[in-house]
């Protein structure tokens, strides 16, 4: 099942790769087959199983105008998520998360007299580096952009004195939980400095298919003027898709950056915002 999802994100980055050459021509479901080296119908049921809409719509949601299109139909507000009953909904695959933060001074250690546990897994969006410590899920990244050994090169150099060991099988069931595949609990363990863990609270709290701002998350923080400040702990986020960096826009409705490439940042949006149609 994992290598069937990473195949299908496979095929989407192709497609989305073609849509971005002939941003003005909606192109046909069997154009688009062809180029895949698929039947029509086959690339039909693939669209239907990854994503639930039709290739057709699922052009409209990669569109390059489509940052602007959530900023104005899905834009959450923080500062009042709480009080519509945003902030603990609609968060991919309706996860439920629960999350511990590290203390400011173990932060400052750089993981020393830490134990991270890692391993590679099939994702709906490419090859991903899981961590772990005993508490939770402290990294996820994805490597279709930048390449396996970038990848673990990142990640490990978050916390530099922790003992990094290899066990996938003991992060099978988070990961399995994480990826929407065994419906339990996904245990996060935030490592980050105090400012950057307020940012990652806040992109906690905008729902899957929605998107906000920088500066949205700056004014939720309580510091208004620190969008710079925010754009930088937004990219530092090391759990990718459950801490959702993806959600955050520029206030002119540019994608903005992301960390593990923007073809995957919109292949994620594009995944979220067609599911909830559905």
């Amino acid at each position: 099942m994992e290598q069937n999802r990473s195949y299908h994100y496979q095929i989407m980055r192709r497609a989305i790769d073609l849509i971005d050459t002939q941003p003005e021509t909606a192109l046909s479901l069997e154009a688009l087959a062809a180029v895949m080296n698929l039947s029509p119908a086959h690339f039909q049921r693939l669209f239907s199983q990854w994503v639930g809409v039709s290739p057709k719509r699922y052009q409209q949601y990669l569109a390059l105008d489509q940052a602007k299109d959530l900023l104005r139909e899905r834009h959450t507000t923080l500062a009042t998520a709480d009080a519509v009953g945003l902030s603990g909904s609609g968060r991919l695959h309706d996860l439920f998360l629960r999350w511990e933060a590290m203390s400011p001074g173990d932060y400052a250690k750089g993981g020393e007299g830490l134990t991270i546990h890692w391993g590679w897994f099939d994702s709906p969006f490419g090859p991903a580096l899981v961590m772990g410590t005993d508490k939770g899920i402290c990294g996820i990244g994805f490597a279709s952009e930048t390449g396996e050994a970038e990848a673990m090169t990142d990640l490990k150099g978050r916390w530099p004195k922790a003992a990094f060991v290899e066990d996938t099988e003991r992060l099978r069931p988070w990961v399995g939980a994480a990826f929407g595949v065994n419906g339990e609990t996904t245990p996060l363990h935030l490592i980050g400095a105090p400012f950057q863990i307020k940012v990652w609270e806040a992109l906690l709290a905008i729902p899957s298919g929605h998107v906000t701002t920088y500066s949205d998350i700056a004014g939720a923080i309580g510091h208004p003027k620190a969008v710079r400040a925010v754009g930088t702990a937004v990219g530092r986020n090391p759990i990718s898709l459950l801490i959702p960096c993806h959600r955050a826009l520029r206030k002119s409705g540019g994608l903005g950056g992301y960390h593990w490439g923007l073809p995957v940042k919109r292949a994620i949006l594009a995944y979220e915002s067609a599911r909830l149609e559905a």
